[in-house]
């Protein structure tokens, strides 16, 4: 498969995907329904959705302050508000291209700070490991809390828990056949990868050389709370989800974090993915929909005037760099 074509399909996908929820939005609801739908969304209470937005800059900041404590290991510790610039424009290079904002990451840390490309990105994988490990977590306290509707909708959903876990099998046999392959290799392409993968690990593994290691998880369950909660107070812009449990929201979070990795930005599928996980606690799809529509809009409206503004003030903060 060349590289064209693979780059073409990360276009196409993510397009064809959009296309598909679009359809299926407009067929899952009556003129009525996407009327009340904007209806919602127009007269969501700002100060709550203001609420939001606050609690997401927050959650940025921690992030920047929490990627210095893997990067200090390493003998480098860059400016706080380069770190939350060069985040900010990352989340806004990830709305055109996914998974574009972590390779700017690691390459504007090499360029304004100095950190070499691989260190930098074996730091940001960290960071998605950790990130992964506390999306399980949430995962597993949702579980707990709504343990009968979630096995339900796992079950409806398609693939299952046991297609899931085969997945991840298969994932980990191939990525040891494959790490086998590339040791023995002697082609200057492998060495070159086999040095990339070293200084990457080199920044993955500085995780275990943290010395303020409290610091770092305090920042990282500050991180998560502040998505849940920025997440939790959307509730009060939709008259039907005011009296939600947290355990509700906490699963409607779940549907819409994972919805996020299927579109640039999560556009379309994470409204969707909202609403059908709210009409688990029998919440109109017009209500749950709204409820989406307006999370999205307020953390995508952050992302795009934020990230802007990073992007223009990030070189000329570094003129000298």
């Amino acid at each position: 498969m060349s590289d064209q074509f693979k780059k073409t399909l990360k276009f196409i996908i993510p397009i064809g995907l959009g296309a598909f929820l679009i359809w299926y939005l407009y067929n899952s609801t009556t003129p009525e329904q996407r009327s009340e739908i904007v209806s919602y969304i127009k007269q969501a209470d700002l100060f709550w959705v203001s609420i939001s937005i606050l609690i997401g800059i927050l959650s940025h900041i921690s992030r920047a302050i929490r990627w210095n404590y893997l990067l200090e290991p390493l003998g480098y510790r860059p400016k706080l508000l380069n770190n939350t610039l060069i985040i900010l424009t990352a989340y806004l290079a990830n709305l055109g291209v996914p998974r574009s904002g972590e390779i700017l990451r690691a390459t504007a840390l090499s360029t304004y700070e100095g950190v070499p490309f691989e260190k930098g990105m074996g730091t940001i994988v960290t960071e998605r490991i950790i990130d992964l490990i506390m999306l399980f977590l949430v995962i597993g306290i949702a579980l707990i809390l709504q343990t009968d509707l979630i096995l339900g909708f796992i079950k409806e959903s398609g693939i299952g828990i046991l297609g899931g876990a085969l997945l991840i099998i298969v994932g980990i046999i191939g990525l040891i056949l494959g790490i086998r392959v590339l040791r023995k290799s002697t082609s200057p392409i492998a060495i070159k990868i086999k040095n990339f993968l070293d200084d990457t690990l080199k920044g993955v593994l500085s995780i275990f050389k943290i010395k303020r290691k409290w610091a770092f998880i305090f920042h990282t369950f500050v991180i998560w709370t502040a998505y849940i909660f920025m997440f939790w107070v959307i509730k009060f812009t939709v008259l039907e989800t005011v009296d939600l449990s947290f355990g509700a929201i906490l699963v409607a979070f779940v549907g819409g974090a994972f919805a996020m990795t299927t579109t640039n930005g999560g556009f379309l599928a994470f409204p969707i993915a909202v609403s059908k996980s709210l009409e688990l606690f029998d919440v109109s799809t017009v209500s749950g929909t709204a409820f989406g529509w307006i999370m999205w809009i307020a953390q995508t409206l952050m992302i795009l005037l934020f990230g802007a503004i990073s992007f223009v003030l990030l070189p000329l903060l570094n003129r000298n760099r």
